[in-house]
């Protein structure tokens, strides 16, 4: 499994090349690296699953300013997708999660206020938990997904799912469209 991030403020206008850089070498590049070497063992013991942790960043548009992050996380969709079709005839199956608004130590700075926004966004109106990218995880690369390859999958209480009109009702609780 390949799972690591930083991250940090930062529209294109705003980041330095060192910081871009960086979140590009720890979130998408050693991804990259730790698979060119893995690869080859896999395939000489038979197969096996490799999932990436990528984020829902990396699919929409942040509400933060993130770019270098959302970059390296879309970047880790697209390789995984790449991998899953280049190493399959390996018995390799290559897998993303795109985790959703957890809370986690990546995010224990984020205020009460922002976290109940990020609760009521989703339309379970929950926080997610490493536990719930664990067991998505543990599906991934157990034999039930034997045929499961090149996926992307959200575990985000359905805010991918959700259009804009869906987020504004369920941030609103009072707002009704008519």
């Amino acid at each position: 499994m390949n799972s690591v991030a930083i991250g940090g403020p930062g529209t294109v206008t705003e980041i330095s090349e060192d910081f871009w850089d960086r979140v590009l070498d720890v979130d998408l590049k050693s991804m990259v690296f730790i698979s060119k070497y893995a690869v080859p063992e896999m395939a000489k013991g038979g197969g096996g699953s490799i999932i990436n942790i990528s984020s829902v960043d990396g699919i929409r548009a942040a509400m933060t300013r993130n770019i270098p992050y959302a970059a390296a996380k879309g970047g880790m969709i697209s390789v995984t997708r790449a991998m899953a079709v280049h190493h399959g005839r390996e018995n390799i199956r290559v897998n993303c999660i795109a985790p959703g608004m957890l809370h986690s130590s990546m995010t224990e700075a984020v205020d009460d206020r922002k976290r109940e926004i990020r609760r009521k966004l989703a339309p379970l109106g929950t926080e997610g938990r490493a536990e719930d990218i664990a067991m998505a995880a543990t599906f991934l690369a157990s034999e039930e997904a034997r045929w499961i390859t090149g996926v992307l999958l959200p575990v985000d209480a359905g805010l991918m799912a959700a259009g804009p009109q869906s987020l504004l009702n369920n941030i609103l609780e009072d707002y009704e469209y008519k």
